[in-house]
């Protein structure tokens, strides 16, 4: 039987991943099972610092939602990779914002 989505919000890869580990094993189907393993693999932060990462440029920066959980979701290093995900808009950043942004970054990345 197909379910309905009763709400549409974005997600960070991290945050995906703890709903679907949190679901447990057994009720996961083949699809969500490969999803989960995907977010496994290429989750950059915890799913709390990715919550409070995306509130941050949300607030901070002024940056829609969508914006902020693709950033997050790659935690881009150089200016350059971060002007990727800003380019949708056509809107100019300023450097010194783009700086700052890739400063909260730093501050948040997980060590490896």
């Amino acid at each position: 039987m197909a379910r309905k989505a009763s709400k549409r919000q974005p997600l960070s890869i991290p945050q995906v991943r703890k709903i679907l580990e949190t679901m447990g094993e057994d009720q996961l189907d083949q699809f969500q099972r490969r999803s989960r393993d995907y977010a496994a693999k290429f989750s950059k932060l915890d799913s709390d610092a990715a919550e409070s990462l995306v509130e941050a440029l949300t607030d901070k920066f002024e940056l829609n939602v969508e914006e902020a959980v693709q950033i997050a979701n790659s935690m881009p290093k150089s200016i350059e990779e971060l002007r990727v995900f800003l380019a949708g808009g056509r809107r100019i950043v300023e450097t010194s914002k783009l700086e700052a942004i890739l400063s909260l970054l730093d501050e948040n990345r997980k060590e490896k």
